[in-house]
């Protein structure tokens, strides 16, 4: 009886799962516009300015070295993907195409950047349709498998506190990085066990790949997530303590995909604020904190890979492979 109606239940679900989504969304997309405007009427923008120009040139300067080693390291999925493919694109080619195709991602979104100027730019250096998507899903899975396997940590060990107001609770949170683990430790045993090594699935190949390459997927991902953290960790002038830090951009980060906006914006300055804000760091501090991040972390990056976009552009009049 009871197995029944769970058996219902699912199938319900299944049905009604767009339209489960869609309301899910529009809920989160209305508790972050209510968190950004009352983040915003409760800050002074003159200490916001304040706060951005007390920031000293040693710490914006580190903030961007971290910055530059982080659009580094995810140029190496691309290099890793080449690796997992077996395709002879020459390596400094494909850490470019990762390095335009992240900054684009960043600040426009996955489909323009990580799916979008990946199929353009491999296609134009002669790579096959069939290969690109496999590097294409390469790339994406190893972001996220790398996310999964931190946040997991960081949400399984406690080190974010949810405010009361929300819904999920710490202890839900705690729950859902447990079973973040798991998902990471079930992938890492299918790898090196699995005796399928490839599935078809709505007319594309999907190729586990072998442990080795699994591993270093997961180091280098979870490595960039921690990076990125720290630009933030540097501009708040290590107020808060880093692994606080790095929990908050994780939600923030899960948060801008479920909304859908483009670089998150205002959806990491809202989790931040409702999250991190007290007495002794303000609003305005966390907030001029967050707007350089942006700017060191997602526009000056974009302007770096629009001429470099540019220039191969002009540069790639046929197939290249070395």
């Amino acid at each position: 009886m009871m197995a029944g109606r769970g058996q219902e239940a699912v199938a319900w679900i299944k049905a009604h799962w767009a339209t489960i989504r869609k309301i899910a969304a529009m809920l989160f997309i209305a508790l972050v516009v209510v968190l950004l405007s009352v983040a915003v009427t409760h800050v002074e923008w003159d200490d916001v300015l304040t706060a951005i120009r007390q920031l000293a040139p040693a710490t914006l300067g580190l903030a961007a070295l971290i910055a530059l080693c982080s659009y580094l390291l995810y140029s190496c999925f691309d290099l890793l993907g080449r690796h997992y493919t077996g395709h002879g694109l020459a390596w400094w080619r494909c850490m470019m195409v990762g390095f335009i195709s992240y900054a684009f991602t960043m600040n426009m979104g996955a489909p323009v950047g990580g799916m979008g100027l990946r199929m353009r730019l491999y296609s134009k250096q002669g790579l096959q349709a069939g290969v690109i998507a496999r590097v294409v899903g390469f790339c994406i899975a190893t972001n996220w498998m790398g996310y999964v396997l931190l946040a997991g940590s960081v949400f399984a060990l406690g080190f974010i506190e949810l405010p009361e107001q929300w819904e999920m609770g710490s202890g839900a949170l705690r729950v859902v990085g447990c079973a973040m683990m798991l998902a990471v430790i079930g992938y890492v045993l299918l790898c090196a066990f699995s005796p399928t090594r490839s599935w078809k699935l709505r007319g594309h190949i999907i190729e586990l790949p072998s442990l080795r390459i699994a591993l270093v997927q997961l180091l280098i991902a979870a490595l960039n997530w921690s990076l990125m953290a720290a630009v933030i960790y540097v501009l708040l002038r290590q107020q808060v303590a880093y692994p606080i830090v790095l929990g908050t951009l994780l939600i923030s980060a899960i948060a801008g995909v479920i909304t859908h906006i483009p670089g998150g914006l205002g959806v990491i300055e809202a989790v931040f604020i409702a999250l991190l804000a007290s007495p002794s760091l303000p609003r305005y501090e966390l907030l001029g904190a967050i707007l350089v991040y942006r700017a060191v972390y997602y526009l000056a990056p974009l302007l770096v890979a629009g001429a470099w976009y540019l220039a191969a552009e002009a540069k790639m009049n046929g197939p290249k492979t070395t």
